[in-house]
């Protein structure tokens, strides 16, 4: 069972800075990554769709006999994790809410704690429930922060508009007074390519929580704990349900590593 791989699914390419952060941390281990490419994005969907199309990603993904599963994607953690661990009880289900809310929760002095998310995100409340069940007195402002998302892909996470950007949606959020939060997460997985631009909108001192990184330490320690770790070898499996060329462009830069087209396998939910 050590030898199976790892089950990574996203909307599309954001959940590959997951992935990356993953490999990086479990280099032996090996990974499935799934991007549901003909139905995103998930942000802007019903609760009730993100949750389907959850369970479906989640199912196809069991069939290549994964150890573990990591729901790369925010808006499907905060709607869909309750499905897909009560249907598929075999394995561990791991989202990115919970590892990103108990870091907050973990690098916040004062406990007030800014998230930026998709709207599905924001509107279902999932990172405030989190925090605020790991650290009752937090006070947390949740604002949505859409156009990250289409500037990462886009390439345009540096510079000049990404920039502007940040600032329009962090400024008002950051304002000095009392509440000023002292903790940001990034709860969203397109947002850690932003995070250039985050860092000189919000100055030096508040702490960025990049959930990525804080799931892959969750998922690292569960493997281990449960004695799931792979000894040796490494590998990484593409899987797209649409636009093999514009998966491989875009998730290029997600993934910090050169994706050809014939590397991403084409399938149907």
């Amino acid at each position: 069972m050590s030898h199976a791989p790892i089950g990574v699914f996203d909307s599309g390419v954001g959940g590959l800075t997951v992935l990356k952060a993953l490999t990086a941390r479990m280099p032996r281990e090996h990974f499935i990554y799934l991007g549901d490419t003909a139905r995103l994005p998930y942000g802007t969907k019903s609760p009730e769709t993100v949750a389907r199309y959850s369970l479906q990603a989640a199912q196809a993904l069991t069939r290549y006999g994964v150890k573990c599963l990591v729901i790369a994607c925010n808006t499907a953690s905060s709607v869909g994790l309750p499905a897909i661990r009560k249907q598929i009880e075999n394995v561990p289900v791991i989202g990115v809410i919970e590892p990103g809310a108990l870091a907050a929760c973990a690098a916040s002095p004062t406990g007030k704690i800014a998230v930026i998310a998709t709207e599905g995100t924001v509107r279902g409340g999932a990172y405030q429930q989190a925090i605020l069940r790991c650290r009752p007195d937090a006070r947390v402002n949740a604002e949505p922060a859409p156009l990250f998302v289409a500037l990462a892909e886009e390439g345009l996470n540096e510079g000049p508009i990404a920039n502007e950007i940040a600032r329009h949606y962090l400024n008002p959020i950051f304002k000095t007074g009392a509440d000023t939060p002292d903790t940001l997460v990034l709860g969203c997985t397109h947002f850690p390519m932003m995070a250039g631009a985050i860092r000189q909108a919000v100055g030096p001192k508040v702490r960025i929580v990049d959930s990525a990184e804080t799931t892959a330490v969750s998922v690292d320690a569960q493997l281990q704990k449960a004695g799931l770790t792979n000894p040796s070898g490494g590998s990484l499996r593409l899987l797209a349900t649409d636009g093999r060329e514009r998966f491989a462009r875009v998730g290029s830069r997600f993934l910090n590593r050169a994706i050809e087209p014939d590397e991403v396998e084409l399938v149907d939910l």
